[in-house]
């Protein structure tokens, strides 16, 4: 049984690492003045063990008329195992105190040390995907590592809404036959012990939590003096971290609306991730850079395990043509019924104007050389929304369609085949447009493919075992 837990840093004394351990928890655990205890090596782990015959003593520091214990040690050889981390943590039970690396720094070597294995061995990545959504965050990380030679594959997918889970595994290349669905609220997920117990840890986590509580609108609708008053998402930066904890990536690609990056969710998340062990990269993705027709920019936060030199500036943008919209839409017959005058929708503009609004109605065509950004609740026929004109009659306007909605986005039409017009559009109209992601993906390749033949050039040289040439 445990007794007392602390961390303390491991210090320095005449050039030599020193561990320096002292007050009444020794004692209570049977390590008094006068005491004897042997020092065991195992790994990267220390033992202190009381022994009558140990080759140890177990000092004393006097404070009044009290003797209270103290353990120094001062060894190159003896700290060797724990000295390059700087601190350490001690676990005091009965007869035994035990010296580790911190939690934090174990888990961060343990990653690195697993992702380098796989990539040397050619093996797949375990991918992990929060707020799933229809999976088009997770395809376009797989394609852009596939482009690059890396193999991956979902090992979990997590989405409150099932349906969307069914048909991602019906439709989505990166799924795999034994994927595990996760159907559920993250928050509830992300403490139940018996479901994480079963998860396994994965090297890439990519989440788009919901940004109802971030966006200009959904703060607007509900008057929130704070993304996180959100009474549905506003808390769920908290559940994302624990689950961060539980799998324990090498990277993590989490991406939502601009004004997320402002929130106090984005300053926990970048704390707890330095603490972690992680550096973080933050950036702007623009859609139009990548070429898309669709006015989309999203925030995109990348946390690289420490030891992984990530550079942002090496994402490659593609050269953009001249695209039009009439490349993407569907021919729709002049006479077809979607062609509506929407003489309500352009009423209630008119209102808006009177009123002082800025609400206007948004119209393009085939000549046009991008579309404003369609939202999730597209379906509802708003008057904000895009529509398109008629080729012949400038009166008659029509929503676009689901293929077009996915076209504009550059994401695969197969991943909303077979789904009604509304869940489509909310599919696409709540992820990202797909090739800044792809690029994403794609980068993340590169740089791990760089950082291993780099170990493998250290282990080659002699510079030491895979496992410390990870530590960074």
């Amino acid at each position: 049984m445990m007794k007392h837990y602390q961390t303390t840093a491991v210090g320095v004394h005449r050039g030599s690492p020193r561990l320096w351990l002292q007050g009444e928890n020794l004692a209570h655990a049977g390590f008094s003045p006068g005491s004897r205890f042997d020092l065991v090596v195992e790994s990267e782990t220390l033992k202190l063990v009381l022994s009558e015959e140990g080759r140890r003593t177990v000092s004393a520091k006097t404070r009044g008329d009290r003797a209270f214990p103290v353990i120094d040690i001062n060894s190159r050889e003896e700290l060797a195992p724990i000295a390059r981390f700087g601190w350490v943590r001690i676990l005091i039970t009965g007869q035994t105190i035990v010296i580790l690396p911190l939690a934090s720094e174990e888990r961060r070597l343990k990653r690195l040390e697993r992702a380098a294995g796989k990539m040397q061995d050619g093996d797949p990545l375990d991918l992990g995907s929060l707020s799933h959504g229809g999976g088009i965050l997770s395809h376009a990380v797989h394609t852009g590592l596939f482009l690059e030679g890396v193999d991956s594959r979902l090992r979990f997918a997590n989405e409150i809404r099932g349906e969307l889970l069914d048909h991602a595994r019906a439709v989505n290349d990166s799924w795999e036959p034994d994927t595990v669905s996760l159907a559920a609220p993250l928050q509830e997920l992300a403490f139940d012990r018996d479901a994480l117990g079963k998860l396994p840890s994965v090297d890439i986590l990519e989440a788009g939590l919901p940004c109802s509580g971030a966006s200009v609108s959904g703060r607007s609708k509900r008057r929130l003096a704070l993304p996180e008053d959100h009474p549905e998402v506003g808390h769920l930066v908290v559940p994302f971290m624990a689950m961060v904890a539980q799998v324990n990536p090498l990277v993590v690609i989490l991406e939502n609306v601009l004004p997320y990056q402002n929130s106090a969710s984005a300053s926990i998340i970048r704390s707890l991730m330095r603490d972690f062990g992680y550096d973080i990269h933050e950036c702007v993705l623009r859609g139009r850079e990548f070429g898309a027709l669709e006015d989309r920019d999203r925030y995109c936060l990348l946390a690289i395990t420490r030891g992984v030199d990530f550079d942002l500036e090496q994402l490659v943008l593609p050269e953009v043509g001249h695209a039009r919209l009439g490349d993407v839409l569907e021919e729709v017959a002049s006479d077809d019924t979607c062609w509506s005058t929407m003489s309500g929708l352009k009423a209630k503009m008119e209102r808006d104007i009177e009123a002082g609004k800025g609400f206007r109605m948004q119209t393009f065509d085939a000549a046009s050389d991008r579309i404003g950004t369609i939202t999730k609740g597209y379906a509802k026929v708003r008057s904000t929304d895009p529509k398109i004109r008629h080729p012949e009659n400038p009166d008659l306007l029509r929503q676009i369609k689901p293929a077009e909605h996915a076209r504009v986005k550059q994401i695969p039409e197969h991943l909303v085949e077979g789904l009604s017009d509304t869940v489509a559009h909310e599919v696409l109209g709540q992820s990202v447009v797909y090739q800044p992601f792809v690029a994403v993906g794609a980068l993340i390749a590169r740089t791990l493919k760089v950082w291993c033949a780099k170990l493998e050039s250290l282990t080659a040289s002699g510079a030491g075992a895979l496992s410390r040439s990870v530590c960074g």
